[in-house]
Order: C-alpha cells, then sequence, then structure tokens
C-alpha cells in the first residue's frame, strides 16, 4: 500500500485503489479552506494518473463529514467582501467539477454524519454505499443560505428527483439511509463493520474493468445532461466508435472466442 502525498487529508493507494478521507474524526471531519483546495488539486491531477482506476471516498471514525468548519469557514466567511466570497464558492464549486471530470468512478462509503458540504462529495460521487446510521443532509437553509450550493440544484434532482431534492433543499432535514436508499440517493445499505470492505469489494470489481471504457462512461454521463435524445445517440455512437478501437474490447473478444473471462489493461 502506497501513501499518497497529502496533507490536508489521507489517502493511500493500493492495487489500482486510492482510499481517501478527511482526518478530523474528532469533530466530524469538517472541511477546512486548505482540504477543499487539496482536494480540489488531487481530484484535477487523478485525471491524468493511469495507476489510479478508481477512488473509495471514505468515512473516518463513524462519520462521513460534518461539511465546512465552523470556526475555520463559516466564521471567517461572515467577514469578506463580495470579491473574496466569489473566490471561494468557485473553489469549492471547481471540486464538484474536478470529481466529475476526473475520468475515474468515485464511491462514496457514508457512515453517521454528512452534511453540507460532506453531502455535496457524496452527490458528486459516481455511487454511494451507506450504513443504516447515515444523516444527509444539504442543511444550507439552515445556515441561511440557499440551497443551490456547489451543483446542488442540478445534480440532486437526477439522483432523487425535483421534488425530494426541492423538499431537502428547502428544509435542510436530514435524509435518513432508508429514504436515501429507496430514493435511488444510495446504491445500496450495509452493517457499519462490513462499509469499508464492500465499498473495496465495489471499486475492485469497477477497476477490472476496462477502464478507457469506465472513463468513457463517466465523461458521457456529466455531458449528456445537457443534450438533446438526438445529440446523446449521436455522441454515444461516436464514444463507442472510440471504445471499439481499444485493445480492450479485442482482448473481450478473445477471451469470449476462447472461453475465457477477459483480462482488462485499459488501453
Amino acid at each position: 500500500m502506497t501513501a499518497a502525498d497529502t496533507t490536508h487529508f489521507l489517502c493511500t493507494i493500493e492495487d489500482g485503489i486510492a482510499r481517501i478521507a478527511l482526518d478530523r474524526p474528532e469533530r466530524k471531519n469538517p472541511l477546512t479552506f486548505d482540504s477543499y483546495a487539496e482536494l480540489r488539486d488531487w481530484f484535477r491531477d487523478l485525471h491524468y494518473n493511469d495507476d489510479i482506476k478508481a477512488v473509495v471516498f471514505a468515512s473516518n471514525g463513524g462519520n462521513f463529514s460534518s461539511g465546512g468548519d465552523v470556526h475555520d469557514i463559516i466564521g471567517p466567511l461572515t467577514g469578506m467582501n463580495m470579491k473574496e466570497l466569489l473566490q471561494f464558492t468557485r473553489m469549492t464549486g471547481d471540486l464538484v467539477k474536478a470529481m466529475i471530470n476526473c475520468g475515474k468512478p468515485v464511491i462514496a462509503a457514508i457512515d453517521g454524519i454528512c452534511v453540507g458540504a460532506g453531502a455535496i462529495i457524496a452527490m458528486a460521487s459516481d455511487l454511494r454505499i451507506a450504513t443504516p446510521e447515515a444523516k444527509v443532509a444539504f442543511l444550507f437553509s439552515r445556515v441561511g443560505l440557499a440551497g443551490c450550493d456547489m451543483g446542488a440544484c442540478a445534480i440532486l434532482p437526477r439522483i432523487i428527483g425535483q421534488g425530494r431534492a426541492a423538499e431537502l433543499l428547502y428544509t435542510g432535514r436530514a435524509m435518513s439511509a432508508d429514504e436515501g436508499a429507496s430514493w435511488g440517493f444510495h446504491n445500496r445499505l450495509v452493517a457499519a463493520d462490513t462499509l469499508e470492505d464492500e465499498a473495496r469489494k465495489l471499486a475492485q470489481q469497477i477497476a477490472a474493468g476496462p477502464n478507457f471504457g469506465h472513463m468513457i462512461t463517466k465523461t458521457m454521463l456529466a455531458q449528456e445532461w445537457s443534450m438533446s435524445i438526438e445529440q446523446a445517440i449521436e455522441a454515444e455512437a461516436q464514444a463507442q466508435a472510440i471504445c471499439m478501437q481499444t485493445g480492450d474490447f479485442e482482448r473481450a473478444y478473445r477471451a469470449f472466442v476462447a472461453k475465457e473471462k477477459p483480462v482488462f489493461m485499459g488501453d
């Protein structure tokens, strides 16, 4: 296992899977200015890192994240001018954009508290596995702000539907684990003591697949939000034709003919 050179969050890499987690468990893992920026830069760089095939964004100490730190972020924000505030909100939004554009599947393993910007990170992940104790809240309205933070009004309705998203964003109430599972926010619920193992198993399954194809899938999932059906079909035709030129496509064919399991190489 290799530990990545990160300062403001934990990161270990093993067998092509990166495990990252915020590291202030005594305060339920809040985000700071520094951790926001370092996560943004890490996900941006991930696009060019072929050694990492999938990412598990893990919980730590029984919680995922309590969102922006009250003392390190919320307090200083109240003293900033408009230019400084806009620089901050654009920076936090850049983290979501970096996650969406990193080219690698991201799995959020959610336990306990997952609120505010923590809920946004879970939302921006491709897949979400949670424990029955997970509580997800987009609580921006409860601190006097709008629910439209870091892409929430665009992304959350696409996951759970417009009406359910509107309720959570207007009220700031917590979505229970059962609600999250039945609404499609969580892909599944697992016991807390198996959360890490289940997330890693899913990451291993994905990492063993055609990684170039996964990158194309992630790209198209993001790009097709703003396309018409006709545009999407044409874009997918072009994308799939590109994938048909990869070595993985030929390997899959030869393995099928030989009645063997294909071994994908990501090219």
